[in-house]
């Protein structure tokens, strides 16, 4: 029951896309502790992956096409950065056609990320 509340506030009461929600299930698929719509104190994160400090933002059109919300974007990233996050940026465009390659290559990414911070 908790998670039928749970998917319906994000499916009709949030600003979250389609596109966050099926690469968030792709990941959690892959046993990636993924956190959906992540409060940061500054910003929501579509998706985030605390524990390897990576932040997942699903991007419209509309972050090309326009300079201020480009500069909106490379701000979040900055300050995301000050905190020791990385930012990946994923446009919809390959989750629509490409999420299970998509997906695999996040967690690939995730795993080496973490194999690089033990090493140091």
């Amino acid at each position: 029951m908790n998670h039928q509340k749970w998917l319906n506030t994000i499916f009709y009461n949030s600003s979250t896309t389609p596109q966050a929600i099926d690469l968030y299930f792709a990941l959690r698929m892959r046993g990636v502790p993924a956190e959906l719509e992540k409060w940061d104190g500054y910003k929501t994160i579509d998706i985030a992956v605390t524990d390897a400090k990576v932040n997942i933002e699903v991007d419209g059109k509309h972050h090309n096409y326009s300079h201020k919300q480009a500069l909106s974007d490379l701000k979040r990233t900055f300050f995301s950065f000050q905190k020791g996050y990385l930012t990946l940026r994923i446009p919809n465009s390959l989750v629509e056609w490409s999420i299970e390659e998509t997906a695999d290559y996040i967690t690939e990414f995730l795993v080496e990320s973490k194999n690089r911070k033990k090493k140091l």
